[in-house]
C-alpha cells in the first residue's frame, strides 16, 4: 500500500502497532495505544522503515530508549523491560509487514 504523505504512514503504522503489541502488568496486558505509547513508537521506526534499516537490534535498542514512567512518576523502565517476548516478536511481524507494504 502506497502512503500518500509520511503523517498518513506514521498513523497506519502506530494504529497496526497499538492494535498488536502490549506490555504485561501483573499477567494484564495493555495494549501500546491504550498506554498512549503507539505513536511514540510508530514516528521512531518510520525512518528506519523507509530507509530499509529496520533490524531486531535496532528495534530492541529503540525499545530501551523509551522511559515508561510507572506509580506516577515514582519509578521508570525502559519499554524493553514491560515487553514481554511474544509481543516483541509481534512487534517485529508489524514491522517487516510495514516495510513489505511501503
Amino acid at each position: 500500500m502506497a502512503y500518500s504523505n509520511p503523517t498518513e504512514a506514521i498513523e497506519q503504522l502506530a494504529a497496526s502497532i497499538g492494535d498488536n503489541v502490549y506490555i504485561d502488568v501483573a499477567k494484564w496486558h495493555l495494549y501500546l495505544r491504550d498506554a498512549h505509547l503507539h505513536t511514540t513508537l510508530a514516528e521512531r521506526f518510520y525512518p528506519m522503515l523507509s530507509q530499509g534499516s529496520i533490524t531486531e537490534n535496532a528495534v530492541v535498542e529503540v525499545l530501551k530508549s523509551i522511559p515508561v514512567k510507572l506509580g506516577g512518576g515514582k519509578a521508570e523502565l525502559p519499554l524493553s523491560d514491560l515487553l514481554p517476548m511474544q509481543s516483541q516478536v509481534h512487534l517485529l511481524d508489524v514491522l517487516e509487514e510495514f516495510q513489505q507494504n511501503l
